[in-house]
């Protein structure tokens, strides 16, 4: 009989570092206990699974990993690099990370803490590390999988050994994912036995009196959802047009928590790919090939298959040495990086056609250089008790005006223009499992949210009245303009008016000639959030991440600071302790 090697779970109340030891020598013991059976020719490795993941996907990817390996006789730990330390990985022999890139290039939240540990310059070495690294990004930013790529970059350099290559996901990762597996999977088999690696064996037959496996809802297989409410939150004087859209999930199974993400799977405006196949001097009818789509239309594959709306480099560069233009040539160099950037910044496929005409002959030359069309993420704003069998999203559109075109966002616009009242559009769920609501009821919440950022908590607050939660709720809300940009104002005041929303505060910053916003009015009420913060509160931020999540950040650590009479130091740590407390939450984007 077989033997397995039980490790201590990640639940148990040990240290990062005392759990690895721990495991560690139980490794050890089993696998002295090794007999000669067919079943223990292969020796099962204790091999660490380490996720920084932003939405969500990284952990999924980690966890399906993690089945794969257990069901190969090994002995996988999947843990978070949130709170994770560089001490505990040294004392794991074999570790595979999935890293999810954030941001202009980051590690997830809460994960830079054990990068920077890892780059210190007195930082161990690692010669006794054998690991591998699988980097997830989106190739329109610039510092594609960045932080995935220091990260392997950094533990090479501490002397770790490299179990396979590193490979850089895009959002379309299902294919790249397998094939880091293929190359993962047989070299752990070939380590563990100590013999070369066997080939997997084919899949058993399906049996047919077996009932089929109950529907999952992806971005590979959404719910087409009829959109059954539509209507504008802004006020039309506004410059800014911010709708909420409602879809029927009635009898589709799809469920979903307070906190969670829709994705929505666009379509391009069909007008653009019309003026894109003219440009290109294409018919539409021509076959290319689109990854898991296969063989298509050309006009297929630009209206739901390929983004043409924003530039990368990557189009660039293939786009100038097809077509050698020397113009984009010059701006692919070292030294003209910034002038690159201002040039993608808002130019399309379109406009690359229309300046340099006659480039693109073939039409799989023209499929081959774009991106896949990514699906779009929206806070749901509903709460699946208060709104059964509905979801809810609040979407700002949109638009802006460069180089003599209209452009706008693909799927906002899809929304606002090209999609009405009983559509049906494809849709799935992607959890937020860092997002969620006190598992304690009594729990007072303090939500941060600016423009759109407010959807997440319309939904915790009818999640918390249908459900009866008794923990007080106070929510920071930040726009332009009371008078056009106040969305779900009315919800919100009657909330306030009958003492569900316990506090409410508003920063409408065009509103007096000195700008206001959500971090200020923080700082107004810093000793009642300290206050709050010291009743054991727990604090949500959502928005941008690019200035609000900044800028708001650095108000909570003013208060803490202020408040409870910290040095900078200090307040970093106890901001740090919230987090690993799970008190402090963002979804910033």
């Amino acid at each position: 009989m077989s033997l397995t090697v039980p490790y201590i779970p990640e639940n148990a109340p040990f240290t990062a570092e005392q759990r690895a030891w721990l495991n560690g020598m139980l490794a050890g013991m089993f696998s002295s206990s090794a007999t000669t059976t067919a079943t223990q020719a292969n020796a099962s490795l204790r091999i660490a699974v380490l996720y920084a993941s932003q939405s969500g996907t990284a952990e999924g990817l980690a966890r399906k990993l993690a089945k794969e390996l257990k069901a190969q006789g090994h002995v996988p730990a999947v843990a978070t690099l949130v709170g994770y330390t560089p001490a505990a990985l040294a004392a794991e022999k074999y570790a595979v990370l999935i890293a999810s890139t954030y941001g202009e290039g980051d590690a997830p939240d809460g994960v830079q803490p054990f990068y920077e540990e890892l780059c210190l310059e007195h930082f161990p070495r690692y010669e006794r590390l054998s690991y591998a690294v699988l980097a997830l990004g989106d190739r329109h930013y610039e510092q594609f999988c960045k932080f995935g790529i220091d990260l392997d970059t950094r533990l090479a350099a501490l002397g770790a050994n490299r179990i396979c290559d590193r490979v850089e996901c895009d959002v379309d990762l299902d294919e790249t994912f397998a094939q880091w597996k293929a190359s993962l999977l047989p070299r752990l088999q070939e380590i563990g036995s100590g013999r070369k690696p066997v080939e997997p064996a084919l899949p058993a037959p399906m049996n047919a009196s077996k009932p089929a496996p109950e529907r999952s809802f992806t971005r590979d297989n959404p719910v087409f959802a009829p959109v059954v409410d539509k209507r504008r939150l802004t006020h039309q004087e506004s410059g800014e047009t911010t709708l909420h859209l409602a879809f029927s999930i009635e009898g589709t199974g799809m469920t979903y928590e307070a906190g969670d993400a829709c994705g929505v799977i666009p379509r391009n405006d069909l007008n653009l790919v019309a003026e894109i196949l003219q440009a290109a001097g294409f018919n539409g009818n021509e076959q290319v090939n689109c990854g898991k789509a296969g063989a298509t239309t050309l006009h297929d594959a630009l209206t739901h298959h390929l983004q043409i709306t924003r530039l990368n480099r990557r189009i660039v560069t293939d786009f100038a040495n097809l077509g050698k233009c020397a113009k984009l040539l010059d701006m692919l160099t070292p030294d003209h990086q910034a002038q690159l950037e201002a040039y993608v910044y808002d130019r399309g496929l379109i406009d690359l056609l229309l300046e340099f005409p006659g480039v693109i002959e073939d039409a799989a030359d023209l499929a081959a250089m774009l991106p896949k069309l990514a699906p779009r993420l929206y806070s749901i704003s509903s709460s699946p008790v208060a709104h059964a069998g509905e979801i809810h999203t609040t979407v700002a559109v949109v638009r802006f005006h460069a180089h003599n075109r209209a452009r706008g966002g693909v799927c906002s616009t899809l929304f606002a223009d090209r999609s009405a009242v009983s559509d049906r559009l494809p849709i799935y769920i992607q959890p937020n499992k860092k997002f969620r609501l006190p598992k304690d009821p009594a729990v007072p919440i303090i939500m941060i949210g600016p423009g759109t950022g407010v959807a997440p908590f319309r939904g915790f607050l009818h999640e918390r009245r249908a459900t009866g939660a008794s923990g007080r709720n106070w929510l920071f809300f930040g726009e332009r303009s009371a008078s056009t940009d106040y969305l779900y104002r009315d919800e919100l005041e009657a909330m306030h008016a009958d003492g569900h929303l316990s506090r409410l505060d508003t920063a409408f910053s065009r509103d007096q000639e000195r700008k206001v916003y959500v971090q200020d009015r923080m700082l107004e009420q810093a000793q009642t959030f300290w206050a709050w913060l010291q009743e054991g509160a727990s604090v949500y931020v959502c928005g941008d991440a690019s200035r609000m999540a900044k800028d708001v950040h650095a108000a909570i650590q003013t208060i803490v600071s202020q408040q409870g009479c910290m040095s900078t130091e200090a307040s970093e740590e106890y901001v740090h302790s919230l987090k690993e407390q799970h008190r402090y939450h963002r979804d910033v984007y």
